[in-house]
């Protein structure tokens, strides 16, 4: 188990209180649970923000992230 995912409870329990995280995290599974915002950065630039959706059916993120290539096949299982 990921050590984010051995979190997640705590995680979602500060949220309940209001409380506002920053995670710099590469799983994308473990951090879409508990995610309502996301930055997409490559080396330092920002590519885009907004809910977990929107990034993820982003063309540029789909091509820094996962390459060009395996995009639309890699996004299926994230």
């Amino acid at each position: 188990m990921s050590e984010i995912a051995s979190i997640l409870p705590l995680i979602e329990r500060l949220q309940m209180d209001g409380i506002t995280l920053i995670m710099i995290e590469h799983r994308l599974r473990e951090l879409f649970q508990v995610a309502n915002r996301i930055m997409v950065l490559n080396f330092g630039e920002k590519v885009t923000e907004g809910a977990p959706d929107e990034v993820m059916a982003n063309a540029r993120v789909k091509e820094v992230y996962f390459g060009s290539e395996e995009a639309e096949e890699v996004m299926e299982y994230a």
